[in-house]
């Protein structure tokens, strides 16, 4: 097995995001790897406005949602050293996003934290399922305690 030379955190900014980012900054350290962090806005529902066109739920909210984790995002980097040319916000399908920008990037170990769903939650997917069973690379799921 060779070092890892560049690991992608996806982040979801939930209260126990920081057990992730240890073990990606960890790992980092570890392999001498650059490191670098992504945080995906899930797509907004469209809505079936009667007239056979969907629009956008709201422009406003999802403005606000880029805004507000755009926000996030640099505050973890600046908090972790990850400088901006290493940070991707991105809107659209979380697991798809990752697998996205991992493979353009050439990241060879994604991490990502899984919250160990079961029933309903399991079968309705979850971004740690999809991304380690779609990537090309290593993906590490660590573990998060619910609260």
């Amino acid at each position: 097995m060779s070092n890892y030379k560049h690991i992608l955190l996806a982040v979801d900014f939930y209260e126990n995001c920081s057990a992730v980012t240890e073990r990606a900054k960890d790992l980092a350290l570890k392999y001498q790897a650059k490191l670098s962090i992504i945080h995906v806005v899930d797509n907004l529902p469209l809505t079936d406005t009667g007239y056979g066109a969907e629009i956008a739920f709201n422009i406003d909210f999802m403005n606000e949602l880029m805004t507000n984790a755009k926000k996030k995002l640099a505050k973890l980097g600046e908090e972790h050293a990850i400088t901006e040319d290493l940070q991707w916000l991105e809107m659209g399908s979380p697991k798809t996003e990752i697998i996205r920008v991992a493979e353009e990037n050439k990241v060879d170990l994604i991490v990502v934290g899984s919250h160990g769903r079961h029933g309903w939650a399991l079968l309705l997917g979850s971004t740690a399922n999809g991304v380690l069973h779609h990537a090309n690379c290593d993906v590490l799921a660590v573990r998060l305690q619910e609260n």
